[in-house]
């Protein structure tokens, strides 16, 4: 009898062990042809407003000469103490998203009805840990001609406090003939700094185009200046 409760234990603590194992998330995608398109991706590594989310919104009709996407996204669990990433006693969220498009709007028409809509696509990336968000969106666009990279990291309480929190960086390179809105914005995330219900905000930088244009944007928001001694595995703008 003993033995047999010896055993539901060991049971018990290897499914408690699997349970909280980081989920770890990959897809890579590439699209060409001619017709409508509806695409919707939606990240989160924790639940409800923690970790880091990453949400990915097209539709529209016409010819997708390309469209390649890759994602990357985990909970990671450190275990060695150490302050530089990948170790570490502490767990770290992360998101690495690449997209690179290439839309021309035209309607078709299927047996099954009418396709009539300009391109939309929609990127939103928040990083809970350090209170920052990216949104790149383009709407109407009868031409999209993009490639998009974003990383960002959440780091979970270090053993020294001189660690970098977290990171969310963007690289943005884009042709658009349409409107287009990119924007970000940094507030504190801690709870005690909440000032009439409100996180302060440190910053924010907001973009409407509507027209014909050609944008270039490198965004970076580091939890504090210690994150470029961690955030190495970024790779430079050529």
């Amino acid at each position: 009898m003993k033995r047999e409760l010896l055993v539901l234990a060991i049971l018990a603590m290897a499914l408690v062990g699997m349970a909280s194992a980081a989920n770890y998330m990959y897809e890579k995608s590439t699209v060409k042809g001619v017709g409508y398109r509806n695409l919707e991706m939606v990240i989160s590594t924790q639940y409800g407003y923690e970790g880091v989310k990453l949400v990915e919104k097209q539709s529209g009709s016409g010819n997708v000469i390309l469209s390649k996407i890759e994602l990357e996204a985990e909970r990671q669990l450190g275990v060695n103490g150490a302050c530089d990433w990948p170790t570490g006693d502490y767990p770290m969220d992360y998101i690495n998203f690449t997209s690179e498009q290439e839309l021309e709007y035209m309607p078709v028409s299927y047996q099954t009805g009418t396709y009539d809509q300009k391109w939309i696509d929609k990127l939103c990336v928040q990083n809970y840990r350090i209170g920052a968000v990216l949104t790149e969106m383009y709407t109407h666009a009868e031409h999209l001609q993009k490639t998009t990279e974003v990383k960002t990291r959440a780091y979970g309480e270090a053993l020294q406090t001189d660690c970098c929190t977290g990171v969310l960086e963007a690289n943005i390179n884009s042709n658009v003939i349409g409107v287009a809105h990119i924007g970000w914005m940094s507030r504190e995330p801690e709870a005690e700094a909440v000032v009439k219900g409100r996180h302060v905000e440190y910053g924010r930088s907001v973009e409407d185009l509507t027209g014909v244009f050609s944008i270039e944007k490198f965004i970076q928001l580091w939890g504090n200046s210690t994150c470029g001694a961690i955030s190495v595995d970024w790779l430079p703008c050529l």
